[in-house]
């Protein structure tokens, strides 16, 4: 790999103006308390950018826009603590809190870092930002810039999952942009619009049935070094858990275009009647025929079927089940809908369990589909969303018990997001990447740059699970 030089290691605050704050860690947070950073890069393409204009142009332009974007986002500048008078952790933000910016220049490629077929998994991480934590603190986000001489720059965040969930992180860097592109009109109030303003209300977000203990409670037996009777739980992020799996892998991104959606979705709905899931079998049930299918369903049904697949043909040992997590964004769908621009987490984790014969059917997508479609539609209904959340931490233990007999997929971002609407000034990003995506097998889902209402799915695999998923990801297309 080409050498990164590191050029400036800097802290970055919001205005001085800026009180003291606190802010609470409500049950959706703590779920995430101790759990490996999101890290996501953002890469424009801007010819001909040489380090003189980087370094006393865009850089400067980036500091000043980042501190002003921080007084409206305080929790981001704080840390995460735990006060001993307070019964969980806090966010809290006092004067002189900053975030860690590093600034960067990288010899490597820069074509090859934006091509999205597959490549060594382990070329992003040079332009991802470390995120202290220990004990007794854990840092909300930490930032990282890399120039490529010539040919353009990379902005690299990493994200404490329990300050912020993707919707959020997304509001973050949108409104920094804005800040950055406005500058000349924004600077002196660096007023943000309706859209990128956040709100920071944590009280809206309230817990009955005691889920923040049992998050709490959770993190604690998960930690074989943790002794919670005589010190607070600790607040560092458990990396040994989910640790970047990079070795002898390829991380790639795939796409869905409007029209491979719109033929997906024919195929399934053309099926729809002509399969029985398990859960229709054992409820007697039917799930009828939907008029349409979201654009979520007909991408997650086809990348699932095709990673499943992909694996089966390269492992020697079929897994007894595979259990596909998604999280539902719960901002419409508590007792009390909260505002859109709710800043936080505000999102639970959903499973479904599919077995080997799902996939072994030709119309593997189409039961996959169901499964997931019978999902939604029960978190929909009042409350449906916070179903089980109790006991999140004691089910995920029982199933870790199954040891490889199980395979877990996730999914991360959202084709909603937007995130290729993130203009520093410099235009669009070339490229967007989800690079905590290879903490396990996880769909990283974001819009189509192109914008044309497809879908954009980045994954990191064991290579030689990677050419056989490159293989049938357009070949099972083409057999519909």
């Amino acid at each position: 790999m080409a050498p990164l030089r590191v050029q400036e290691l800097c802290r970055i605050a919001p205005p001085p103006s800026s009180a003291k704050s606190s802010f609470s860690l409500t049950f959706f947070d703590l779920l995430w308390l101790r759990l490996h950073p999101v890290e996501r890069l953002f890469f424009f393409s801007v010819p001909h950018l040489n380090p003189s204009s980087f370094f006393h142009s865009i850089v400067p332009k980036l500091k000043r826009s980042l501190s002003l974007t921080l007084k409206h986002f305080l929790p981001l500048a704080g840390n995460i603590v735990w006060p001993s008078d307070s019964p969980k952790p806090i966010v809290l933000h006092t004067p002189g809190d900053a975030v860690s910016l590093a600034i960067a220049v990288s010899d490597c490629d820069f074509d090859q870092v934006l091509d999205k077929s597959p490549r060594d998994a382990s070329l992003s991480r040079a332009f991802v930002p470390n995120l202290d934590s220990s004990d007794s603190f854990a840092s909300a986000i930490s930032l990282q810039i890399t120039l490529f001489p010539y040919k353009g720059f990379c902005v690299g965040m990493s994200s404490h999952h329990a300050c912020l969930d993707g919707k959020s992180s997304t509001m973050f860097m949108k409104a920094w942009a804005y800040l950055c592109r406005t500058e000349a009109e924004s600077e002196s109030s660096g007023l943000l619009p309706q859209e990128l303003e956040p709100c920071l209300d944590r009280e809206v977000i309230v817990d009955p049935r005691g889920i923040g203990v049992a998050y709490i409670n959770g993190w604690s037996g998960l930690d074989p070094t943790q002794n919670q009777k005589n010190q607070p739980l600790s607040l560092k992020i458990l990396s040994g858990m989910f640790p970047p799996l990079v070795d002898d892998s390829a991380r790639a991104i795939f796409e869905l275009k409007r029209g491979d959606l719109n033929k997906i979705k024919e195929r399934v709905l053309l099926k729809w009647e002509n399969h029985e899931t398990k859960e229709e079998r054992e409820d007697s049930s039917k799930l009828p025929k939907p008029p349409i299918l979201s654009t979520f369903v007909l991408t997650t049904s086809y990348f699932l079927f095709c990673i499943a697949k992909a694996i089966d043909r390269s492992e020697t040992k079929r897994k007894k089940k595979l259990l596909f997590c998604f999280f539902a964004d719960c901002r419409t769908r508590l007792e009390h809908p909260i505002s859109e621009n709710y800043f936080g987490n505000c999102v639970m984790s959903q499973i479904i369990e599919t077995q080997p014969e799902d996939f072994t059917d030709e119309d593997g997508v189409v039961i996959i589909a169901k499964k997931i479609l019978r999902k939604i539609r029960k978190i929909q209904k009042e409350k449906g969303a916070l179903d089980g959340a109790e006991t999140l931490f004691s089910r995920r233990s029982s199933q870790s018990a199954e040891g490889n007999e199980v395979q877990y997929i996730a999914v991360a971002g959202s084709s909603r997001f937007g995130v290729y609407e993130t203009d520093f000034g410099c235009g669009r990003p070339e490229k967007v990447e989800i690079t905590s995506a290879d903490r396990g097998i996880t769909m990283a889902m974001a819009e189509s740059k192109d914008g044309d209402g497809g879908v954009e799915v980045g994954l990191v695999l064991k290579k030689h699970v990677m050419d056989q998923f490159a293989s049938l990801f357009p070949a099972v297309l083409v057999s519909f």
